[in-house]
């Protein structure tokens, strides 16, 4: 049987490692070696759970969506993340890393953010905490998402821009590790995707996994079983994609749809789809899939969602790509700010841009009447208004 958990060396099939400049060794060393007990420990558990309820509102919905299930001819369920506090899934993981950070002593947290939705999570569990928190955001990402820059102020962050590159959120990652090396001791690096060096994408995977593990007493209760027949996430880095899969990902009999920004077009040059254009390569500290020229220098990505135009995919996708376990699927931006459009317009719900890739695949793949398909919404589309309002001239 394939294996698409992580081993113990912290790979995924050949994805994965840890490689990462000698001056973060002790960091990386140190969490690697105390985040599994850290996680299991019962007063951690206690405290995260309380939090996730009584401060996220979890357990967030899993909506069957009459109208857009009779447009499509199946049954289409939509996994409510974006009404959890702050807006999206990513607060899922930031209150259990700033959980972590403390067990370890940490006084400072830094983080990376594209979209903001994860900058604005951060900024949340500091205040929450009473921690310093600092955000690198791409100088392009702050300019257009704005809301989102103003509200991790708001949260008492300070938020530094990155001017180098593409000014979007691999540089914005790669600002936030020059820190991370330069205060290794009081800092904590909250990673807010399944990318990074091991332990990060089994770290925020397993934060992530109470999407699933949700989904399956939910669906018991509203259709009498645990398991659709598909579960459909958009990926950037992928960590809501980790989360909706985690605990189907070794029942086979679940079909897993990932869905990619093609921006312009997957050969356009203006694109973010990194399983039809990566090959292995090596980012952020993991060996994945990576879009890059063939003398290896990263290729720029491009989408009208900022929080996936990230050149590469975390390295637990790298393989279900690989392994086929899961199904990926290009969609360009006229595809998903179509399918964004028709979700308001059928169940009066504003998706983010990056879930409405994952409302486009509904357009590009037919479904049975019986089916079951769960959709991840990942996030709410307020941080979208702007581009929305321009896209279709509102």
């Amino acid at each position: 049987m394939s294996n698409y958990h992580i081993n113990e060396k912290g790979f995924y099939g050949k994805f994965g490692g840890a490689y990462i400049p000698e001056m973060l060794y002790p960091n990386v060393e140190e969490l690697k070696q105390s985040y599994l007990s850290i996680m299991q420990d019962p007063s951690f558990q206690e405290e995260f759970q309380q939090l996730l309820k009584d401060y996220v509102g979890r357990p967030s919905p899993l909506y069957f969506a009459k109208r857009l299930s009779e447009k499509y001819n199946t049954k289409i369920y939509l996994k409510r993340e974006d009404l959890n506090h702050t807006g999206a899934h990513k607060v899922n993981n930031t209150i259990g890393q700033i959980l972590v950070a403390k067990k370890l002593g940490k006084k400072r947290i830094i983080a990376e953010t594209g979209a903001g939705q994860h900058g604005v999570a951060t900024a949340t569990v500091c205040a929450l905490m009473g921690i310093e928190c600092i955000v690198y955001m791409g100088e392009i990402d702050i300019a257009r998402q704005a809301p989102n820059v103003a509200r991790m102020k708001m949260l008492g962050a300070k938020v530094i821009p990155a001017t180098s590159g593409s000014k979007t959120l691999k540089d914005a990652t790669n600002e936030a590790i020059r820190d991370w090396i330069n205060n290794p001791v009081d800092t904590h690096y909250i990673i807010g995707s399944v990318v990074g060096p091991h332990p990060y994408p089994d770290m925020v995977a397993r934060f992530q996994s109470i999407i699933s593990e949700e989904m399956k007493w939910q669906l018991q209760e509203q259709e009498g079983r645990e398991n659709p027949d598909y579960v459909i996430a958009c990926v950037g880095g992928g960590s809501n994609a980790a989360g909706a899969f985690y605990h189907f990902l070794d029942d086979t009999s679940v079909n897993l749809i990932a869905a990619e920004a093609a921006g312009k077009g997957v050969n356009s040059g203006e694109s973010a789809a990194t399983s039809a254009l990566g090959k292995d390569g090596i980012i952020h500290g993991s060996r994945t899939l990576l879009m890059q020229t063939n003398d290896g220098q990263i290729i720029e990505p491009y989408s009208i969602s900022a929080g996936l135009d990230y050149p590469g995919v975390g390295p637990m996708h790298a393989h279900l790509f690989e392994s086929e376990r899961a199904d990926f699927v290009s969609v360009t931006d006229d595809e998903a700010m179509a399918a964004g459009l028709t979700l308001c317009q059928l169940e009066g719900i504003i998706p983010a841009i990056e879930s409405s890739h994952a409302l486009a695949v509904l357009e590009q793949r037919k479904f049975d009447s019986e089916d079951i398909v769960v959709i991840n919404l990942s996030g709410r589309g307020d941080k979208d208004l702007n581009t929305y309002i321009n896209y279709f001239n509102l």
